[in-house]
């Protein structure tokens, strides 16, 4: 179990590298630059996906907090979920960013 601290700072880690990345330019406007480099592809759409890079931004701080690998399964969702909780909060006036869920083409079900 890790103090609650450590999982405090964690997600600011986490709200903060996935917010700078996703959402700012960055110096120089390096991280626009970087978000035009990834084109329209798997990279693009992780970083332009808060939610989705979230995931991915909290993979490595929940191994290097977590004492086992079962603090580190908890928490790596953990981390995720209060960066989204923390971008949710942060933002003045504008709509969060919806979860879009596609149904898939081929609807084939038992029952209707």
């Amino acid at each position: 179990m890790i103090p609650f601290y450590s999982l405090a700072i964690g997600i600011l880690v986490a709200w903060r590298a996935t917010h700078l990345l996703s959402n700012e330019n960055g110096p120089w406007n390096v991280l626009e630059k970087l978000r035009q480099w990834a084109g329209t592809g798997m990279l693009a759409e992780l970083l332009a996906c808060f939610y989705c890079l979230s995931l991915w931004i909290a993979a490595p701080l929940a191994a290097f907090l977590g004492s086992d690998w079962r603090d580190r399964l908890l928490l790596w969702p953990a981390i995720s979920a209060g960066a989204v909780l923390l971008e949710r909060l942060t933002l003045r006036g504008e709509d969060a960013a919806p979860i879009v869920l596609e149904e898939p083409e081929d609807t084939h079900v038992l029952r209707s």
